[in-house]
């Protein structure tokens, strides 16, 4: 495996559910840390939502390893965010046989 350039400095965040005064709740997100991060798209597509039409794009992000249950360690219920870009996380696995690097599958989906 050749070493990934991680030059992208990307915002890893978690869905909280926080109560609405009302006895519901409502979601929000929190910071958890930033990670260095190599991002590499795969080709895009276009689905139509309910009011709008959704570009879709695949990405590949690799940022550097951490342990199973580590808070660095993104997980596929968590977001990277990169100013007003997000890259929802479909999957993690490490990248490499060390566990030096991880790859997210991550998904960007912006309105058309």
């Amino acid at each position: 495996m050749t070493v990934p350039v991680l030059n992208r400095r990307l915002v890893l965040e978690e869905m909280q559910r926080v109560p609405d005064g009302a006895g519901g709740f409502t979601t929000a997100w929190s910071v958890l840390g930033t990670l260095w991060a190599s991002v590499v798209a795969g080709t895009g597509a276009e689905r139509a939502g309910e009011f709008v039409t959704l570009s879709t794009v695949p990405y590949r992000i690799t940022v550097r390893g951490a342990p199973m249950g580590a808070a660095s360690r993104p997980r596929p219920d968590q977001r990277l965010r990169d100013g007003a870009r997000l890259f929802r996380i479909l999957a993690v696995t490490e990248a490499d046989a060390r566990a030096a690097y991880l790859t997210c599958f991550a998904r960007e989906e912006v309105p058309s």
